[in-house]
């Protein structure tokens, strides 16, 4: 009796401590006592604010234009609309972000060039701090303190990371809802599946509200939505109580601010599949072939830290965080256009496995339980040769990308607008044509000055084959300027680059226009042509201004 009444004893003991244990793993997990949430906080904060005024460049359209230029339109009463805009599939939620940003500034009489062109990227760093903070929380969740702090010092050092998380591009708010609703997801927290019904409430929010910025989120948490309902109890009491309740609450909402900014019903969601799904719209803008992501894509984004990565996913043995990546990476293989924004929401979960991988090397009792962990860890305050061999590595080949990419390759259009809203807020600007490929520069959400400007028209046709405004003119630039100039009268500035500008010098200075300034732009091609430089021709009438 009395030895089957200490075995049970023991196993109560070991049940308690499990539970125990579980319990603090969805509710309480352990940091280092030695750094605060705050600390963190604040150390990411400074990183990516110095992050966004390092970055200077150029790198994608809806950059500029579906965000700030359309904040910008709502707060001074001029910008552009593209026409995704006239057709209802973008929400207005994204870009309603910037809206108070450019309403403080307007009101501190701090709407100037600088301040109009870095305050957008200097907000996006506060949400991209809380999406660094919550890779580390999630991470030490994971895996524990040491792995969560390599994490973090992936992230850190990514190039990409670098160059993409503090641009105002939706998908860089959307990688930070994206991490903060994985941390609360219980299913993506624990083997054992076991769910905190406040915490996966808290999740469901926030994948709601990423799939409102960007509707192709949704295939991020059809996959995680499919885990937590393989694994709850209730299935009907989650599909009926929690996802539907919280989906219809946020959906309708989005609704409404569309209805109210639109002036008429549009179901964004709904618009943004048919274009992009049930009618591949985006191939418009071009395709790759469908092992894209995997061979170039996002092996580029990861980069150097490929080899780590792929290291984590074997020790960790995570399957449902690596079942995530090749979900997403598989599914956006399918669409013929793809671009390496796309995949950046699970970027991140690619470098927390990369940080597993470099805390094994600093020690390697990270595959042990945490407590374990903790015992050896002490016994080690100096990094061994593999370490240091390894961070080194990893700074060598990222920073200079980082700093390569951001600094230097395709800064002209960023420039050449910093140049130009300098000009009319002197008053020597007065009308702007684009000669670019459309939506080659910012806007009005970086002039700020109403003044007439004039691009060229890339809206896609129903009919193929059909060359847009853009094609005719790269196709034939001298002919289309020579029909320009018998139709319009001439602005006072023309913007162009490099390539085209060889070709249209002699009917630029026949119709009495004289280069201003010429910026640096790339060394290697962008897009079809090598556009080495942009360059600003002025109308001499108006440069003796």
């Amino acid at each position: 009796m009395t030895v089957t009444s200490t075995s049970v004893t023991m196993r109560q003991r070991r049940q308690s401590y499990k539970d125990e244990y579980t319990k603090q793993t969805l509710q309480t997990p352990n940091f280092p006592k030695s750094v605060s949430d705050k600390q963190i906080f604040a150390f990411c904060l400074a990183f990516r604010m110095l992050n966004s005024l390092l970055v200077q460049s150029y790198f994608n359209p809806d950059e500029h234009w579906q965000g700030p230029e359309v904040a910008h339109r709502i707060a001074f009463g001029y910008g552009h609309l593209t026409w995704e805009w006239k057709q209802g599939i973008r929400s207005y939620f994204h870009p309603l972000i910037f809206l108070p940003l450019y309403k403080i500034l307007a009101l501190l009489h701090l709407d100037t060039p600088w301040f109009m062109m870095r305050a957008p990227r200097l907000l996006q760093s506060v949400f991209s701090a809380v999406g660094d903070l919550y890779l580390y929380k999630l991470s030490a969740v994971l895996f524990g303190d040491s792995v969560a702090k390599w994490a973090l010092f992936s992230q850190l050092s990514n190039w990409f990371m670098f160059y993409c998380f503090s641009r105002t591009l939706s998908n860089s708010l959307e990688t930070v809802l994206t991490l903060v609703s994985l941390y609360f997801w219980p299913c993506m927290r624990t083997s054992s599946g076991k769910s905190s019904c406040v915490s996966r409430k808290w999740g469901l929010v926030l994948a709601a509200l990423a799939c409102a910025i960007r509707p192709t989120s949704a295939v991020t948490w059809m996959y995680v939505g499919g885990i937590e309902l393989f694994n709850a109890r209730d299935k009907l009491k989650f599909v009926f109580l929690e996802v539907a309740p919280i989906g219809t609450l946020v959906l309708g909402l989005t609704c409404l601010l569309d209805r109210f900014m639109y002036g008429t019903w549009v179901l964004v969601p709904l618009n943004f599949l048919k274009f992009n799904f049930l009618s591949s719209g985006g191939d418009y803008y071009g395709t790759h072939k469908w092992h894209w992501y995997f061979t170039q894509g996002f092996t580029v984004m990861v980069f150097s830290h490929i080899p780590f990565c792929i290291a984590g996913i074997i020790y960790s043995k995570q399957w449902k965080f690596t079942g995530l990546l090749a979900w997403v990476l598989g599914f956006y293989s399918i669409l013929g256009h793809k671009e390496f924004r796309f995949v950046l929401p699970v970027l991140p979960i690619a470098l927390i496995f990369s940080g597993y991988s470099l805390a094994m090397i600093e020690d390697p009792s990270v595959s042990s339980p945490p407590h374990k962990e903790k015992e050896f860890s002490k016994k080690h305050n100096k990094y061994p040769p593999k370490m240091t061999a390894a961070i080194l590595f990893l700074l060598a080949t990222n920073i200079p990308m980082a700093l390569y990419m951001s600094l230097v390759h395709q800064r002209g259009p960023e420039d050449v607008m910093n140049h130009l809203a300098k000009e009319a807020f002197q008053g020597k600007v007065k009308s702007i044509l684009f000669l670019t490929p459309c939506h080659a520069t910012p806007y009005y959400s970086m002039l700020h000055c109403n003044l007439p400007m004039q691009f060229l028209d890339c809206t896609p046709s129903e009919e193929k084959g059909v060359l847009d405004e853009s094609d005719r003119f790269m196709t034939d630039p001298v002919s289309f300027m020579s029909k320009f100039a018998n139709n319009s009268s001439f602005p006072s500035h023309i913007v162009l680059f490099e390539s085209e500008e060889q070709k249209l010098r002699s009917s630029l200075i026949s119709f009495d226009y004289r280069e201003e300034k010429r910026f640096f732009n790339a060394h290697f091609k962008v897009d079809r042509d090598l556009q080495a430089s942009v360059v600003v021709y002025v109308r001499i009438i108006y440069s003796l201004i």
